[in-house]
């Protein structure tokens, strides 16, 4: 049995992983978030109040809470998830991103280093610390004939988010390279799913085409995303972790789904047009084109094929099967997002991919 210490367990992607660890592993999961905006007690689900999940409510840029953390709970393992992920967010408002993803990761590399420092040789040996990024560090793909990213690839962050997560990761790879820390790092395509917070693209549309309210699609829809459930990236998270990923490794972790934002919105109709029909017509006709946002990247698509022969793993959910799973669970839990939308956001952001 291991000790994990997990960053942002109360996000849409830490969620997934915990609720992951406890039902298939008898890992403990110390659970570190700060409980933002988009923070969700209710997404552990059964995990919530297990015996092996244990929240401790901490901002990751507090060197004392920090240490504090390591000095407690000695972990065996670190997952670092927390990080503000939001990219219209991020062009509004950059400086929140600086703080959480840049400094809060160098505070978080030190309390970590300083406990490893600590630890007997044995447990030493055994100690990782998995960082998690995405496939936004590596900048746009200009055409649908370019070559996906892969672990090689060039940074080339676009916007104030991406550009804050390549500082994390670098920051990472540093610790890695100077000190000799036991450190990787995983990049990642769009997740879905549920329980994500409805500011992002698909739940967003979801619901507002359920109230019949304007589609708000940038441009003209053409730009191009590799969509991952968040079940898959979850596993795949969780296989890293326990033995899949060692130091100095870059793990690209996708599932070979691009599509267009447009196709996206126009399944996204389809889907609940079947699930349940609106009087009114096809949802399609709510599709609105709007002004392109800033330094909007074209496209994201990763080559996953190193991770998948490293973690013996691959994508399991088909977009458009894992599109309508998450659809019918986002009618089936309006007691959890309606509050939300009723009294933190109320559709304002367009939520677009990436």
């Amino acid at each position: 049995m291991m000790r994990i210490l997990l960053t942002g367990g109360l996000g849409f992607i830490g969620s997934a992983v915990i609720r992951r660890l406890i039902a298939t592993t008898d890992h403990v999961v110390v659970n570190i978030d700060k409980e933002t905006y988009a923070a969700s007690h209710e997404a552990l689900d059964a995990a919530r109040g297990h015996a092996r999940h244990v929240h401790v409510k901490a901002d990751i840029c507090d060197h004392a809470a920090m240490a504090a953390a390591f000095t407690e709970w000695q972990p065996d393992a670190v997952m670092h998830l927390a990080a503000e992920s939001h990219v219209d967010r991020s062009i509004d408002g950059p400086a929140e991103f600086i703080r959480t993803n840049v400094v809060g990761t160098q505070v978080l590399l030190e309390a970590a280093r300083a406990y490893w420092n600590g630890l007997p040789a044995d447990r030493k040996a055994a100690f990782i610390f998995h960082h998690v990024s995405t496939d936004e560090v590596f900048g746009s793909l200009e055409s649908v004939e370019d070559p996906p990213f892969m672990p090689t690839t060039p940074y080339d962050p676009r916007s104030p988010y991406s550009a804050s997560k390549a500082a994390s990761d670098h920051l990472v790879r540093a610790w890695q390279h100077t000190y000799g820390f036991p450190a990787f790092v995983s990049n990642t395509t769009n997740n879905y799913g549920p329980w994500q917070f409805p500011e992002k693209l698909i739940p967003l549309v979801s619901l507002n085409a359920l109230d019949g309210k304007p589609l708000p699609v940038y441009g003209d829809g053409s730009n191009i995303r590799d969509w991952l459930h968040v079940d898959d990236h979850a596993e795949a998270l969780c296989l890293a972790l326990l033995g899949g990923g060692k130091p100095g490794d870059t793990l690209c972790i996708g599932p070979r789904q691009e599509r267009t934002n447009l196709e996206v919105v126009r399944a996204i109709c389809a889907t609940l047009d079947e699930l349940r029909p609106d009087p009114a017509g096809p949802r399609a006709r709510l599709i609105t084109f709007v002004k392109d946002r800033p330094g909007h990247d074209f496209r994201y698509a990763m080559d996953p094929s190193g991770a998948e022969a490293q973690l013996g793993w691959r994508a399991r959910f088909d977009f458009e099967a894992g599109l309508a799973q998450t659809l019918r669970w986002y009618l089936d839990h309006e007691s959890w997002w309606g509050p939300i939308r009723a009294r933190r956001y109320a559709g304002q952001r367009l939520g677009q991919a990436g």
